[in-house]
C-alpha cells in the first residue's frame, strides 16, 4: 500500500478555525480530484491538522506519479511516504528503522518521536531511547539532537504494526486554490509572465491568462503551451481560461500616430485598458503582470504610476523587486526556463529614445490621436478558450497538420516530449528512428535536421505534439506531421 501525510502551509494553521476548514476541505477535494486521474481507488482523509492519502498499490511508476503530482498542489508545504511494517519486538523496529535511515543519517543531527497505541512491553520513551541510541552507534558520524535536528524519525506503533515515515518531499507551499479567488494573467510566452502566473497559483489564486498576440499562429501557439503547461502542472484541479486579443491593428495605429518616446507606456496603458475590460467581462478583480521596476524603460516608477492611472482595475506585480537573473532560476526551477528562452521576441512597438518619466498629461494628449475604434474592435474580437479544451483547439487549429497512427517504411519519429518523460517511459519503436527533442528546443533544432526526411512529433496526449507542428509550418517547413499511435 502507499501512503502519504500531508502537511499544510504554515499559513494555513495558524488561522482561525473557519477559515482553516475551507481550506483544508479544498485541499482535500484538489487533490482528489487530481489523483484519481492517476488512480480511481486513491482515498484522501481530512485529519483537519493534517491530511493522508493512500491507495492499496506497490507499483513504483504509480508512487513516482504520484509524487510529482503532489509536489505540485498548492497548499502542501511537504508531504511523507509512510511505510506499515510489522513487527516481533522493539529490536526488530530498531533493525526496520536503520535498514531505511541508515544512509540518510552520516553527519547529521537527528532524533526519534513515537506515537504508541495498545499494549506492549515498552512504553514510547524507551521505544525513542533505544532506537535513538542503536541508530547513534550505528552511524558512528551522525548525533542525537532533541530540538530542531536535521532530521526527524517519527514512528507510530499500532499493537503489531508500526508506520514508519520512509521519505519526506518538499511541497510548493502556498494557499489551495481558489481559496483567494480569481486573476487574470498578462502572459506573453517570457521568462516573467510565466513566473508570475506562478506566483499567483501558489498563493491560491485562480489564474486565467490573457495573451496580447502580436506574432501570429506561431506565436500564440507558442504562448499557449506555456499556459498549458503552467495550469497541467500546478492549477489541474480547477478549469481556468485563455484569452487571446489580437493586437497588431493597435500596434500599427500606435506607431503610426504616437510620439517614438512614448509608445511604450502607450503601449502599456492600451493593454491594461483591454485587460480591465475582459476582466469585468469575465468578472475577474485583478490584473497580474510580470513587471520588475527598472528591468525596462516603461518600468520606471514614474512610468508604472502612469500606466496604472489608466484603469481602476487592481494590479497585481509579484515580480516588482526581482532581479532578471532570479526571475530566470524561479522559471528554471518551475520547468519553463527552456521554453521560454526559446520563444521569439515579438517586439511591436521600438523607441529609439523611450522615456523614463512620462507626463500623465502628455501621454493622454497624444493617446487623442489614436483611433478608440480600433481597440474597441480587437477587444469585441478576443478569443475565450476553456485551457481544458487546448487539446481539441489545437486539434482545429492544426488541422492542415497531417496525423498518423501508421508510420511510413522511411519515417523519422521525434519525441519532443521533457527529458524526465523520455526517461521515465522511452519511446521504442522497433522498425522506426527516435529523436528525442524536447518541445522546448524543436524550434531551434529542428532547421539543422536532414530536411530531405519526412518527421512525425510525438508526445503522451499529442497536444503539444499538434502545437510544434503548427509552429514549424509556420516557419516554413513542410515535411512535418504527427505519429498518434
Amino acid at each position: 500500500m502507499l501512503e502519504f501525510i500531508i502537511k499544510l502551509h504554515p499559513e494555513i494553521s495558524i488561522k482561525s478555525k473557519s477559515v482553516r476548514k475551507r481550506q483544508t476541505l479544498l485541499l482535500e477535494r484538489n487533490i482528489k480530484t487530481i489523483l484519481k486521474q492517476l488512480d480511481e481507488q486513491v482515498l484522501v482523509t481530512n485529519n483537519f491538522d493534517h491530511l493522508t492519502v493512500s491507495i492499496d498499490s506497490n507499483c513504483s511508476d504509480l508512487r513516482s506519479r504520484m509524487i510529482e503530482r503532489l509536489a505540485c498542489i498548492p497548499g502542501i508545504v511537504a508531504f511523507s511516504q509512510m511505510q506499515s511494517l510489522e513487527f516481533t519486538d522493539l529490536h526488530d523496529i530498531f533493525l526496520q528503522v536503520a535498514a531505511v535511515y541508515q544512509t540518510q543519517l552520516p553527519g547529521k543531527t537527528f532524533c526519534v518521536r513515537v506515537r504508541r497505541q495498545g499494549t506492549h512491553s515498552f512504553s514510547s520513551l524507551d521505544a525513542e531511547r533505544y532506537i535513538g541510541g542503536g541508530l547513534n552507534q550505528l552511524v558512528s558520524s551522525a548525533r542525537v539532537q532533541l530540538k530542531k535536528p536535521d532530521i526527524t524519525i517519527k514512528l507510530e506503533i499500532k499493537q503489531d504494526k508500526f508506520l514508519l515515515v520512509a521519505e519526506t518531499f518538499a511541497g510548493m507551499g502556498g494557499f489551495p486554490l481558489p481559496s483567494q479567488s480569481d486573476v487574470l494573467s498578462l502572459i506573453s510566452g517570457g521568462y516573467d509572465s510565466a513566473v508570475a502566473s506562478y506566483f499567483m497559483i501558489r498563493k491560491g489564486l485562480r489564474t486565467h491568462y490573457l495573451f496580447f498576440n502580436l506574432g501570429g499562429a506561431a506565436h500564440e501557439a507558442g504562448v499557449r503551451e506555456i499556459a498549458f503547461y503552467l495550469w497541467q502542472k500546478y492549477s489541474l484541479s480547477h478549469r481556468v481560461k485563455f484569452v487571446s486579443v489580437d493586437f497588431a491593428p493597435v500596434v500599427a495605429e500606435i506607431l503610426e500616430k504616437v510620439d517614438s518616446g512614448l509608445m511604450g507606456v502607450v503601449l502599456k496603458r492600451m493593454m491594461m485598458r483591454a485587460a480591465s475590460q475582459v476582466a469585468a467581462s469575465l468578472d475577474i478583480k485583478a490584473i497580474v503582470t510580470g513587471e520588475s521596476i527598472g528591468q525596462v524603460a516603461s518600468q520606471t516608477i514614474t512610468n508604472l504610476a502612469v500606466i496604472d492611472r489608466v484603469t481602476e482595475t487592481l494590479i497585481l506585480r509579484p515580480l516588482i523587486y526581482q532581479d532578471k537573473q532570479e526571475i530566470i532560476d524561479i522559471a528554471r526551477k518551475i520547468g519553463v526556463e527552456e521554453l521560454a528562452r526559446t520563444m521569439p521576441e515579438y517586439c511591436g512597438v521600438i523607441s529609439k529614445s523611450p522615456t523614463v518619466n512620462a507626463v500623465l498629461a502628455e501621454v493622454e494628449a497624444t493617446e487623442a490621436n489614436c483611433d478608440p475604434a480600433v481597440l474597441a474592435e480587437v477587444i469585441a474580437s478576443t478569443k475565450v478558450l476553456d485551457i481544458r479544451t487546448i487539446e481539441y483547439q489545437a486539434e482545429q487549429q492544426a488541422r492542415t497538420v497531417a496525423t498518423e497512427d501508421v508510420l511510413p517504411a522511411d519515417a523519422i519519429v521525434l519525441d519532443i516530449r521533457a527529458p524526465d518523460e523520455t526517461e521515465t517511459k522511452p519511446l521504442q519503436l522497433r522498425s522506426h528512428q527516435v529523436l528525442e527533442i524536447p518541445f522546448f528546443r524543436l524550434a531551434s533544432k529542428f532547421p539543422e535536421l536532414d530536411q530531405s526526411q519526412q518527421y512525425y512529433c510525438y508526445c503522451e496526449r499529442g497536444v503539444m505534439s499538434r502545437l510544434q507542428a503548427l509552429l514549424l509550418q509556420e516557419m516554413g517547413f513542410t515535411n512535418v506531421a504527427v505519429y498518434r499511435p
